[in-house]
């Protein structure tokens, strides 16, 4: 990997990878539709919107691999999702299969998978089960993809996030986080192991609280380095009381709660 490109790099994910990837790879180049900050030596400084066809060209061009965060990244309105998590994505893997482009990691989603139940302990195999807009735009990520993958032999690497960060803010992040040098090994992993093909894995730290079978990542080599379970004590003991049966019943949390409408599981 000699170029290496980062949308949405803005976020809280993009500004960590643009820190720790900074002289792991010659040239770093770091976009979002908003502005970043200027450009250190190696870097790159790009300003796209994913829907802008033409731009997103642009955007690739000269690139070997891509971390693709852009998109909003929660629950929205189903137009705003539409447009920037569906039709963006179509636009930049479009646009990568044009450039040549060899690597792309995909930041998916644990809420692809969100209505799973959390006494469920689930694979990378298991069919998506969204619990939210947002949640299908990330399974329609992983889908196109797959495609991308198989038609045209760029190599991705889906990451579904758990909750990335320094470190989990309440019960149920205690089972899906992960550290930011957790991440950024992921990442590495995805743009230089050779055998990528198409693969789907989970971003999650090495939590002894995990509702993942993650195997399909360590098989590549991954090995976390941090645990959600020295934080446990104190985020438990400031976890409030009351909580929604369907957001404690599903790995979604709220996302599966909000807007439901469906008659409540019995326990």
């Amino acid at each position: 990997m000699h170029r290496v490109l980062i949308t949405g790099a803005g976020g809280g994910i993009g500004r960590s990878l643009r820190d720790n990837l900074r002289g792991v790879y010659p040239v770093l180049r770091v976009s979002d539709r908003v502005p970043l900050a200027a450009a250190r030596a190696g870097e790159e400084v790009d300003r796209t919107e994913l829907g802008d066809t033409a731009a997103v060209e642009r955007m690739v061009a000269g690139v070997d691999g891509i971390i693709h965060l852009g998109g909003i990244s929660g629950e929205s309105e189903w137009e705003a999702i539409l447009q920037s998590n569906i039709i963006g994505t179509y636009n930049l893997f479009e646009a990568a299969r044009r450039a040549g482009v060899n690597r792309v990691i995909v930041a998916t989603s644990n809420h692809a998978v969100g209505f799973y139940p959390r006494d469920l302990r689930i694979d990378h195999r298991v069919v998506p089960r969204p619990d939210s807009r947002y949640g299908v735009s990330k399974a329609f990520a992983e889908a196109l993809a797959s495609l991308y993958a198989d038609k045209h032999g760029i190599g991705f690497l889906c990451t579904r996030i758990g909750n990335f960060g320094s470190q989990p803010i309440d019960k149920r992040r205690l089972s899906i986080w992960i550290s930011p040098r957790d991440y950024t090994q992921l990442v590495r992993i995805g743009l230089e192991h050779p055998d990528i093909r198409y693969e789907i894995v989970y971003g999650v730290s090495n939590n002894r609280r995990s509702w993942y079978d993650n195997s399909n990542a360590e098989r590549f080599g991954y090995r976390p380095q941090d645990d959600s379970e020295p934080f446990a004590e104190a985020v438990l003991a400031a976890e409030p009381s009351g909580t929604d049966p369907i957001a404690e019943r599903y790995q979604g949390g709220t996302f599966c709660a909000a807007e439901y409408s469906a008659p409540t599981p019995a326990p």
